[in-house]
């Protein structure tokens, strides 16, 4: 029989954090040559949406090992209202996210038993490159490993995180910890630290979190590629990695950008 527990919601004045970025497709006038209706709110941040259910549900619980997957169906546009909800499965929670009537992106929540166990070694160390060159089919060569420059939101910076995705869940701030958000960031600045870009798109991310992070932690990856592929027309780049606070694991991610879209050319 089809479960009678009501579905969890959540409403999101969304907001485009990235309209200043290096990354064009969230610009205005970028986006529209690309067939959107203005710049793309960033997907992470619109994955950080879809954490709110899942904390809500399972709380600090979810931070240190809870496992969330999302994929971006079509664009989220700064000051539409993001729609979601989170309906109970034999697993966890399915989530979607619904934008001018629209599916927008879809999900999946859950809470393993235990913490799965990642062996750091098996994750190689790098630096990002020195000189970052144009993008192009060598920057993410399948097989390589890719760095990043670390970087922390500490204080205010952290305050200001909180307000930009609209997170109103109190637990960041009254226990000091970082907001899962944070680490799909990372991994799109894993892609940034080690190329130029165009106009690019982050497609999914699978996250699998290791344990809870703290506000201000020094927020480092060690990523594989492990898919480097065109697809209608598209240059999808695949990456697997640890992200670390601290030195310490926090998230087993996998990452999936649009790198060089077919109509990079118009913009």
């Amino acid at each position: 029989m089809p479960s009678t527990t009501p579905a969890q919601t959540y409403r999101v004045s969304a907001y485009n954090t990235s309209k200043l970025s290096e990354n064009k497709i969230h610009d205005d006038t970028v986006a529209r040559k690309f067939g959107f209706s203005g710049g793309l709110v960033p997907g992470v941040d619109v994955m950080a949406y879809m954490m709110h259910l899942p904390v809500e549900k399972w709380g600090r619980d979810f931070l240190a090992r809870g496992l969330i997957e999302a994929r971006f169906v079509k664009p989220v546009y700064d000051g539409e209202i993001a729609e979601l909800t989170g309906r109970e499965t034999g697993n966890g929670l399915t989530i979607e996210l619904f934008s001018r009537g629209e599916l927008c992106a879809t999900g999946t929540a859950s809470l393993p038993s235990s913490v799965p166990t990642f062996v750091l070694d098996d994750y190689k160390q790098v630096a990002a490159v020195a000189e970052r060159k144009p993008v192009s089919a060598s920057s993410y060569e399948e097989g390589k490993w890719l760095g990043v420059i670390p970087r922390d939101w500490s204080g205010d910076a952290a305050k200001e995180y909180l307000a930009d995705i609209r997170e109103t869940d109190p637990i960041y701030l009254r226990e000091g910890l970082g907001h899962p958000g944070l680490l799909p960031r990372v991994m799109n600045k894993v892609l940034v630290d080690n190329a130029i870009l165009g106009p690019w798109i982050h497609v999914g991310t699978r996250m699998q979190l290791l344990s809870a992070g703290k506000i201000g932690d020094e927020l480092t990856a060690r990523a594989k590629v492990t898919g480097n592929y065109d697809k209608k027309g598209h240059r999808f780049v695949e990456l697997d990695a640890l992200v670390l606070g601290n030195g310490i694991p926090l998230a087993h991610c996998w990452h999936i950008a649009i790198t060089q879209p077919r109509e990079q050319a118009a913009a």
